[in-house]
């Protein structure tokens, strides 16, 4: 995402899409689906350092809500995560979602190498970046909306910048297509996929 204008174009056609949707998830899904693909640096991969030996060149982007028990953040709307954790539950104090959780402000590791306290959630590989943009609505956190990527530095400031723009529609658009009633229905999923607070190896 290199200016302003592609920035506010994203949210013009995504923001769209996600008004369009049939429900909660189908809107989240439609913002995160834009985010996936028109986010982050999908060249990183291929600077030097940027990838480890076996590691491939993967971006995901979801948003994880509150669940009503307030026990855990729960996957809604994921692109690109494996399809087992398409219902992923993080303890809602765990790793890096833990703290934006706690701070109710953005974040962004550029080198998840260089944070020694963060966690791998997704099954299938340890992110070497990452960004997160919390979801605020009339003052109380209900989740946040993530991007990770394997490459290091694949996500930068300004991607951090577009992804908090996003928060605000993504909030918005949660609440006005029934979300905090779907997640009364939704939680607990029969297909949860539970990880616990020291993640996965």
């Amino acid at each position: 995402m290199n200016n302003d204008c592609e920035v506010l174009a994203l949210l013009e056609q995504a923001g769209q899409d996600a008004l369009n949707a049939s429900g909660a998830e189908a809107a989240i899904e439609a913002l995160m689906q834009a985010c996936h693909t028109r986010l982050g640096d999908h060249n990183a991969h291929m600077k030097e350092g940027a990838l480890k030996p076996g590691e491939q060149d993967i971006f995901v982007a979801g948003a994880f809500f509150v669940t009503p028990d307030e026990r855990f953040h729960m996957l809604v709307g994921g692109v690109g995560f494996p399809s087992e954790q398409k219902r992923l539950l993080v303890p809602i104090d765990g790793g890096h979602p833990g703290i934006v959780y706690a701070t109710k402000k953005k974040l962004i590791l550029k080198n998840t190498d260089e944070h020694p306290e963060f966690r791998q959630y997704l099954k299938t590989a340890r992110m070497g970046a990452t960004i997160f943009a919390p979801l605020i609505w009339q003052g109380k956190f209900i989740g946040q909306i993530i991007m990770a990527a394997q490459a290091r530095n694949a996500l930068r400031d300004e991607d951090l910048s577009a992804l908090v723009a996003v928060s605000r529609v993504a909030t918005a658009v949660w609440v006005a297509q029934g979300g905090l009633a779907w997640m009364q229905q939704a939680y607990p999923p029969v297909d949860g996929f539970y990880v616990d607070i020291a993640g996965l190896k």
